[in-house]
């Protein structure tokens, strides 16, 4: 069934008709190592291989070789408390070959600010452990005593 719907027809009314299409597609980082002319996609349980192949030429014109789809089953959880069992939903994932001489590289969106982030990060890291080295120097005497309970 579709998610959207289109106007109700009123007579004499001009329709204002915008067809959108119920699919939708994402590039995703595969998990295991693939060749350089291949793409994963996460896309919507009711596209078939044509649709993510005519999506994929009509609407990027992007050449496409060969498509396979596979779903991926939704992990299982049992509550620990209540018993009751919850299941993710399931999700088709297509995966795209394009021709030989392309190349697909997963982009890095974020390279310089992750590499700031991990010194900044092991920089507080190392300034906590001394903190901490500190407060233990400073009550060695008072075993048990809650750090809250000092003058």
């Amino acid at each position: 069934m579709s998610t959207r719907w289109y106007p109700i027809y009123q007579r004499g009314g001009p329709q204002l008709r915008v067809f959108l299409p119920n699919f939708w597609m994402k590039v995703i980082r595969p998990t295991e190592v693939q060749p350089e002319n291949v793409v994963t996609f996460s896309c919507s349980m009711e596209m078939t291989k044509y649709d993510v192949k005519n999506y994929l030429e009509k609407i990027y014109k992007i050449p496409v070789v060969d498509v396979r789809t596979r779903i991926a089953t939704g992990e299982t959880k049992k509550d620990q408390i209540y018993g009751y069992v919850t299941k993710a939903e399931d999700v088709k994932i297509a995966y795209v070959t394009l021709p030989k001489e392309t190349k697909f590289e997963f982009p890095n969106i974020f390279p310089q600010e992750s590499k700031d982030r991990k010194a900044q990060d092991e920089k507080s890291l190392d300034e906590s452990k001394k903190n901490f080295k500190q407060y233990l120097d400073r009550n060695k005497k008072r075993p048990g005593a809650p750090g809250w309970f000092s003058i």
